[in-house]
């Protein structure tokens, strides 16, 4: 089996979702992991895929034959890392500003720490005046990494960040 890893980008319209799995299903494609949005009017998807290597160009060939979509398809790896690193999810809340992503991931990457996934929103905050950033981490952190010295780093950003340890 090769494992894929696909993005998809295009103008969002009903039934994009089932188009895109019914060309994975038809070439013997098993849909495993996924992350779909919809943003601007457009359709944005990552999908992890596993296909057996004789159907792996029908399926390439189906996917870049989906109108008006720009597909892109990676060959996914298979290394594990020799030490499993400590996942957390961590809520994050506070005012919402430019270059906040930019802060928290430079705290992240200092700390020797990965981002394996992340979401974002701007929400109105009509009391407070300001918009209001919220995202949810999932972060890897390196062997030994205590995770109460990564929350008071991202807490350190400004006074108005709430970083919460959400259960897995």
């Amino acid at each position: 089996m090769k494992q894929l890893v696909i993005t998809i980008l295009g103008q969002d319209r009903p039934g994009l979702v089932e188009d895109i799995s019914s060309a994975i299903l038809n070439h013997n494609g098993n849909w495993l992991t996924s992350n779909l949005s919809h943003l601007a009017g457009h359709f944005a998807g990552i999908i992890e895929v596993a296909v057996p290597a004789e159907h792996l160009q029908e399926l390439q060939d189906a996917l870049h034959g989906l109108p008006q979509l720009e597909v892109r398809i990676e060959t996914g790896a298979h290394e594990l890392p020799d030490t499993p690193a400590e996942q957390l999810n961590f809520v994050i809340t506070g005012n919402d500003r430019p270059g906040i992503i930019q802060e928290l991931a430079g705290v992240l990457r200092h700390k020797g720490a990965n981002i394996t996934h992340l979401n974002s929103k701007q929400q109105s905050a009509p009391n407070w005046g300001l918009p209001i950033f919220s995202a949810v981490a999932t972060v890897a952190l390196p062997s030994g990494m205590n995770k109460d010295e990564v929350v008071a780093a991202l807490e350190a950003i400004t006074s108005d960040l709430i970083v919460d340890i959400e259960d897995a």
